[in-house]
């Protein structure tokens, strides 16, 4: 099994990374958290990979931080959710928030990722939230709450992306007391800054 690559990319597109690794190269697919965070053609990188095995395809999924790489391993065991479905989960939301969505039972939240209906964020739920927490993954991630995901409802309502609203949602202040439409409002701020 190919645990890790570290190499120089050779390529680079919106959703992989072709690694050159010795006389070998690895279309890598990647999320956008990834992405952002791989150097440009030319450089070095390292990356935590799975290989995924299926009888008419073989695919490299690669992760910069390991703790990435383990939620798309959980993510991946929940039935009806293949690879490209987590990989996507975790480019719509980022490790961090998906963790959280998914302990706090934010079903709202994760059903506005693309391909994640009401049915399948409840089965997300149900298989992946008492395996997060005996792993004690996600102790020290914030609640995202139901007014949070309205944010981001919101923003999407407004065309930005859910990757745009989950950025902008980051910036507000923990203030608990602010209202909606405030948070709306400064996260338009933020956005429109961009």
């Amino acid at each position: 099994m190919i645990s890790a690559i570290d190499g120089i990319i050779e390529n680079r597109g919106s959703d992989y990374v072709t690694v050159k690794a010795g006389a070998l190269s690895f279309y890598i697919n990647v999320s956008t958290n990834t992405l952002d965070e791989v150097e440009a053609i030319g450089k070095r990188v390292y990356l935590y990979t799975h290989l995924h095995l299926r009888e008419d395809n073989v695919a490299l999924y690669g992760f910069s931080h390991f703790d990435e790489l383990k939620l798309f391993q959980k993510l991946i065991t929940v039935a009806g959710i293949g690879p490209r479905l987590a990989l996507s989960l975790l480019s719509t939301f980022g490790a961090n928030k998906l963790i959280s969505a998914i302990i706090n039972n934010n079903l709202d939240l994760l059903s506005t990722a693309p391909g994640v209906g009401k049915k399948m964020a409840a089965r997300i739920v149900l298989e992946l939230k008492g395996k997060l927490q005996k792993d004690g993954i996600g102790e020290h991630i914030p609640n995202i709450t139901l007014e949070n995901a309205d944010v981001i409802t919101a923003l999407v309502n407004l065309g930005y992306t859910i990757r745009e609203a989950n950025d902008a949602l980051s910036t507000l202040p923990g203030n608990e007391e602010m209202k909606l439409e405030e948070k709306i409002k400064l996260a338009l701020q933020y956005l429109a800054t961009k």
